[in-house]
């Protein structure tokens, strides 16, 4: 009876054939592809993985190319990965350059912003777009090293044929995420490419130890050169980060903590009460979770009389808001994860929520790009945008999968509104 890996994030286990395993993992792939979707003797990551992927895309699929050009140097040179490219290079510059292996660095959607190594090896990934700008997360690629980790959160190597992908199973990968060590927040991931031979500890230790390496140096520059920081993008509780230390908020006092960033000026307990709850103001309620929050933030954030930070934060809605007044709608796309504290009613939130998602989208939408509008409707929020699907269609009308999308919607759209005529 085969024997699977101790550590499930490594592709063998000791004594395995390797050319054995990838013939069974073959007949395993073909086996999911003809329905059996819980094939035997498979890793649990990987078999996960397959069924993800097979929820979006075929097994021959080729992942887009979504940034290109001056879209692409605009994007890399901004993200915060951009500050360890040293440090990957330095650890990983010398696999790049042997002639038998990648380095790629990917952001959080699974875009890949560097790919690097020999000449003729860069070339041999071309065909299957393994290229700076293509979209290598599982919806757009398939099981692979760099989206699979990005998917569960955790560093792994993915061998040969258990690549969802045909085009992609002559290669074996290790991959690992990189986190912002302040906010905890997903950065990317960091991939070496190669042979079967990478299918062995010392591939994923590697990664793994690099990526640390980059979130140590995330962390050492963190308190000198930035602010406080927020992030409440796509989450219903907010992080605060400062000073060294992390704390997730509560709901209440994630609300208040976003309002206050929203009004630098100050707010008064009366008028965070109505942000709050409305007309059903409780403004001794207000004040008591106010002052648990000064307990948390110190007197040395908060003030009060009014209430306002004595700090101003980095926020990541802040950021999206800046790209968009600056024109760099791509960017403030990539760095927006979801609507502002999305479980949140209170009408302060739900105010700014609103104002945001409303901005971003006209602005996707003006910018009559078909990778900016994809990207939306790529997200969780925006697979039933009527709007966006024509524009869509539009920008692609020999696309018949958008066709198809438009007069779905429409008319479940109409249905709806039939059902609530009087």
């Amino acid at each position: 009876m085969e024997v699977l890996p101790v550590n499930p994030w490594l592709a063998l286990a000791p004594g395995d054939d390797p050319a054995e395993r990838i013939r069974q993992v073959g007949r395993a792939h073909e086996r999911f592809l003809a329905g059996d979707r819980r094939p035997e003797r498979m890793r649990s990551v990987v078999a996960d993985s397959w069924a993800r992927s097979a929820a979006f895309l075929q097994a021959d699929s080729t992942p887009p190319i979504e940034l290109a050009d001056d879209d692409l140097e605009a994007y890399r040179s901004a993200h915060p990965l951009a500050q360890v490219m040293p440090i990957f290079r330095d650890l990983l510059g010398g696999l790049a350059e042997d002639g038998d292996h990648m380095m790629a660095v990917c952001d959080e959607h699974g875009r890949l912003l560097w790919v690097e190594g020999h000449p003729a090896t860069l070339r041999g990934a071309e065909s299957m777009n393994f290229v700076p700008g293509a979209r290598w997360d599982e919806a757009h690629a398939g099981t692979n090293a760099p989206g699979t980790a990005l998917a569960v959160d955790h560093a792994l190597q993915i061998f040969a044929t258990e690549h969802f992908s045909h085009p992609v199973q002559r290669w074996t990968c290790a991959a690992a995420p990189v986190h912002d060590p302040g906010t905890g927040r997903l950065l990317g991931a960091i991939d070496v490419t190669g042979g079967d031979h990478l299918a062995n500890p010392h591939s994923l230790a590697l990664v793994r130890a690099t990526a640390l390496a980059a979130e140590a140096y995330l962390r050492g520059v963190a308190p000198a050169q930035r602010r406080p920081q927020v992030a409440a993008l796509g989450r219903d509780e907010a992080v605060l980060a400062w000073d060294g230390r992390r704390a997730r908020l509560g709901r209440r006092h994630s609300e208040l903590l976003v309002l206050l960033t929203a009004h630098p000026e100050g707010r008064t307990g009366d008028q965070l009460a109505v942000d709050l709850y409305g007309d059903d103001v409780n403004p001794v309620t207000v004040r008591a979770e106010l002052s648990r929050l000064r307990r948390i933030l110190g007197p040395e954030l908060l003030d009060s009389r009014p209430y306002r930070l004595r700090t101003g934060l980095v926020t990541d809605f802040g950021t999206v808001r800046r790209l968009l007044e600056q024109g760099r709608t791509a960017e403030a796309l990539a760095a927006y994860p979801g609507g502002l504290l999305p479980a949140s009613d209170a009408p302060g939130i739900a105010r700014l929520r609103r104002r945001l998602d409303d901005r971003l989208r006209a602005a996707v939408l003006a910018a009559a790009d078909r990778r900016l509008v994809q990207t939306w409707l790529d997200r969780p929020w925006g697979g039933d945008d009527l709007e966006m699907w024509e524009a869509y269609a539009t920008l692609c009308p020999a696309d018949p999968v958008a066709a198809r999308r438009v007069a779905a919607l429409t008319r479940e759209y109409a249905c709806n509104v039939a059902a609530t005529w009087p």
